[in-house]
């Protein structure tokens, strides 16, 4: 349970993993725990997820770096979803897993009676956007924390933070659902394959026509969807940070290692700020963040439902998904006298400039001036993805640094 406090405090940083690189990575830039999901009973289920062994590795690497892992154990269970279940909860608890994530009272009351260990966390799918559910879930079932449904306006997650007795945890970042906090059945109807066990095939995001009521194409219509823009609450952060809301979450479990890495550690520098300021940041601070932010971006975002009713800001209505972000160059494979090998992602060419993130430490530029492929001939492009680059750098890197493009 919470401590009632009205001192200024700093959230926890949790950020989405869909593997054990990307939950390295994660760590290393700044998160303070990291939700992952397991091969079973969790959803995402086309996300790379987690074997056992994964898990167990995670926690330990957790641990070393002073972070937490929480479990999605957030499937929808039928009747036949519960064999091996209890084992799976007491497993999570031997490895050190702190939270599990969950989507069902049945599950709930398995998790709190079997593994004792672990804290139960309301997954956002319960639609939590009232106080007094989230004390009949305490009460009744014993929960630690409630994630709310991120239909939540500001003034809700200030009523529900006030009188809540359990922490309370939201998105400020990521993928929205169109349906109410993922409930959404599209994907069943339209693919046979069921968003609320894993499978969403996000047929919102697809391209839709028009036509009128005899059936007919209805001419000037460009095609449209019914897809979400992503979250960014950027500008939300120290209000939510004073109502005393414990946990800030991005979603993208399924989401690549640089946007982890970026997105991650602009939410980390600018929380840190926030906080060393009592949320007093000069607007071209907070520009400066929020650009940052956006740099991890290739999707529309707006800032939820914190700004209140929605209304037609919500939806995108053409395709949210073209603007594929490229500016991801490479991560640094080893670094020695003034030389980073990278592991190669897009294409760069000399006299480019390149923007470095390294964890805990201010981004750096610098041009490209001299660089080799893996067989030591000088290049003037470098074109093929996956290839180790040699690239000469005026500062010293370190193994797991990221190179994008620089973007002003």
């Amino acid at each position: 349970m919470k401590e009632r406090s009205s001192d200024w405090k700093k959230p926890e940083l949790l950020a989405p993993a869909g593997d054990l690189d990307r939950c390295r990575t994660a760590i290393d830039f700044g998160a303070d725990a990291v939700y992952i999901g397991g091969r079973s009973f969790s959803l995402r289920s086309r996300a790379s997820n987690f074997t056992n062994d994964d898990i167990k590795e995670a926690c330990a690497y957790a641990k070393a770096h002073g972070a937490a892992i929480h479990v999605t154990v957030n499937t929808i269970p039928h009747t036949g979803d519960f064999a091996g279940l209890e084992d799976y909860l007491k497993l999570l608890e031997t490895y050190g897993v702190h939270a599990v994530i969950v989507a069902s009272p049945a599950i709930m009351k398995l998790a709190r009676t079997c593994a004792p260990g672990l804290e139960v966390h309301c997954s956002t799918q319960m639609s939590v956007t009232n106080a007094e559910a989230a004390k009949f879930l305490h009460e009744q079932l014993g929960i630690d924390r409630v994630v709310l449904a991120r239909e939540c306006t500001l003034d809700d997650v200030r009523e529900i933070t006030a009188r809540c007795p359990v922490d309370t945890e939201v998105f400020i970042h990521g993928g929205m659902c169109v349906n109410y906090s993922g409930r959404c059945t599209l994907s069943n109807r339209m693919t046979k394959r069921d968003a609320n066990r894993g499978g969403c095939a996000q047929s919102c995001r697809w391209q839709y026509r028009l036509y009128d009521e005899n059936g007919e194409l209805s001419e000037g219509r460009e095609l449209f969807t019914m897809g979400s823009k992503d979250l960014c609450a950027a500008e939300y952060i120290a209000e939510l940070m004073k109502l005393g809301v414990s946990s800030f979450k991005i979603e993208g479990r399924m989401k690549t290692e640089y946007y982890v890495a970026s997105i991650v550690s602009a939410y980390r520098h600018l929380i840190d700020a926030v906080y060393e300021n009592g949320g007093a940041l000069a607007e071209e601070a907070f520009r400066a963040y929020r650009r940052e932010i956006m740099k991890g971006e290739n999707r529309l975002t707006w800032p939820g439902f914190y700004q209140g009713d929605a209304r037609d800001s919500l939806i995108t209505k053409v395709n949210n998904d073209s603007n594929v972000n490229h500016d991801f160059l490479g991560r640094v494979k080893s670094y020695a006298d003034g030389t980073a090998v990278i592991v190669s992602r897009n294409t760069f060419a000399l006299g480019d400039e390149v923007e470095v993130l390294s964890p805990g430490t201010s981004n750096r530029v610098f041009r490209i001036e001299k660089m080799k492929n893996e067989n030591g001939e000088y290049l003037e492009i470098s074109r093929h993805p996956m290839k180790e680059i040699a690239v000469q750098v005026p500062f010293e890197v370190h193994p797991g640094d990221l190179f994008r493009r620089n973007r002003i």
